[in-house]
């Protein structure tokens, strides 16, 4: 090669090498940028997460239930922060779910059903030997008794569990107190009567394990063909014995749950509290648009009277609530009112005076828990008449009894009503009255002569409004949480 070729040859071997050196270079060089602006990038997203954006922006508001709203709220949005999105497991919880609880079929139904299950399977004719083929028939049969009978157990189970863990507090109370009232006729919670089924498909699962694999070492095609026989039978006997009470436990436990009233959370209520017979099914009766219906609950028979009063809001909440008078409920609404609203109106069992919360029956804990957990105000009804009729509602009993109850639930809205005022006063009852109210206004009533009725309205009506304040401001919690981050929140 002459001097000439060897020095063009040298050049464009060293413009190949620059090329490749400039073009490791560039890739280089977009990696580089490229893992800085996902670094940039993400530090912008948190710190501009909306949890931080809502908490800054957040405003104290004190009503115990808007607490749990923010409380909510915040868990919800740290899902937000990390998806990007509301998340759709997140939701506000709302009555109505015990009604939704799983299905549970009888005894009977899941064994006949595992026994046509059985019967699907057939053996595999493309298996020429027939020790080998019965074999497999034996354990695929048994393995398919063992699903049919195991299956609906955990389904039991883990629906159970999960719903109950989903519900509502108010529900959850409701749950309770039902499985209580069934624990006094059979002695089992409702953990009891889970864990019994639990522990009856782990006990059956093994036997069908064992029946499975002895079917699969059959010494024969005709042992293997009677180990089906034997074992199907040996599992249906054993889900007789360990399941089928239990399962039967669940299923009347269903019944009594499914059973249960759903209440509305969106929607504003009074509940009345007092003493047993002091005038509180009269009230409801007075106040309400409509006759009042009934909600029965399983565990106890006196149920909760449920009233309606319609309302007429104006715009803003806040400034007035209107009240119409019944006479003119029939008229349209003039054009001064934005919306109307059925709102509730809710007679409570009777509570007691108690030494020991954990002496209070199913019917007071209901009433308590309509109270901390349901979007209410309240109105406290005393019959200072001394004739309430009960022993143990007596003029002392009941002012304790309000002291109590007011300390136990101080912010919510509030109004005293001393009802049956037709009867006369016990003496020295009204003084000891206002020394416990210390200056707050309270209402005298009479529903037989139409005394304070007029007056009983307005106030329910003012509470109302309270209550939908709250319920307003819960929403807004609500929604604002649940919204996906946009450009304008940045």
């Amino acid at each position: 090669m002459s001097p000439m070729k060897q020095r063009s040859t040298l050049s464009s071997t060293k413009v190949i090498l620059i090329s490749i050196m400039m073009c490791i270079q560039a890739t280089c060089i977009k990696a580089i940028q490229r893992n800085t602006f996902r670094r940039s990038a993400f530090v912008t997203a948190v710190t501009s997460s909306p949890l931080k954006r809502y908490e800054t922006s957040k405003k104290a508001i004190y009503h115990p239930l808007l607490l749990q709203a923010t409380t909510r709220s915040s868990s919800t949005t740290t899902t937000t922060t990390q998806n990007n999105s509301p998340s759709p497991n997140k939701k506000t919880p709302t009555t109505g779910r015990l009604r939704r609880l799983p299905v549970v079929k009888a005894p009977a139904e899941l064994i006949d059903k595992a026994r046509k299950t059985a019967k699907y399977v057939k053996a595999d004719k493309a298996i020429k030997n027939a020790k080998k083929r019965a074999q497999k028939e034996g354990a695929e049969t048994m393995d398919a008794i063992t699903k049919a009978l195991c299956v609906p157990l955990r389904d039991i189970v883990n629906g159970y569990k999960y719903e109950m863990k989903h519900l509502h507090p108010f529900e959850k109370v409701v749950a309770d107190l039902t499985a209580r009232a069934r624990q006094k006729k059979d002695g089992l919670t409702l953990m009891d009567v889970l864990n019994e089924i639990h522990e009856a498909r782990k006990e059956i699962l093994l036997a069908g394990k064992d029946w499975t694999a002895a079917a699969k070492n059959a010494d024969s095609a005709r042992e293997a063909s009677e180990l089906i026989l034997e074992g199907s039978e040996r599992l249906y006997d054993l889900f007789n014995d360990l399941a089928s009470s239990p399962v039967t436990n669940i299923i009347q436990l269903q019944k009594s749950l499914r059973t249960t009233p759903a209440v509305r959370l969106d929607t504003p209520a009074v509940v009345l509290v007092g003493a047993p017979n002091v005038g509180k099914s009269s009230i409801v009766r007075a106040i309400s648009s409509a006759t009042p219906e009934v909600n029965n609950y399983p565990f106890t028979t006196r149920g909760m009277t449920l009233g309606h009063v319609e309302v007429f809001w104006n715009e803003d909440v806040r400034a007035t609530t209107s009240i119409i008078p019944d006479s003119d409920l029939s008229l349209e609404p003039t054009q001064s009112y934005a919306f109307s609203q059925l709102c509730q109106i809710m007679d409570s069992p009777g509570l007691l005076v108690r030494t020991e919360e954990g002496d209070r029956n199913e019917m007071e804990s209901l009433t308590l828990a309509a109270m901390q957990h349901l979007p209410t105000a309240v109105m406290y009804v005393l019959d200072l008449s001394g004739e309430a009729g009960d022993k143990c509602s007596s003029v002392a009993d009941q002012l304790q009894l309000r002291k109590e109850v007011r300390a136990r639930f101080p912010r919510r809205p509030w109004i005293d009503v001393v009802s049956k005022i037709d009867l006369g006063l016990v003496p020295g009852a009204k003084e000891q009255l206002e020394d416990i109210l210390d200056g707050t206004p309270y209402i005298e009533l009479s529903i037989q002569e139409n005394v304070g009725v007029d007056e009983l309205k307005v106030e329910v009506m003012r509470m109302l409004g309270e209550v939908r304040v709250v319920l307003d401001a819960m929403a807004a919690v609500d929604e604002r949480s649940a919204r996906p981050v946009s450009s304008t929140d940045k």
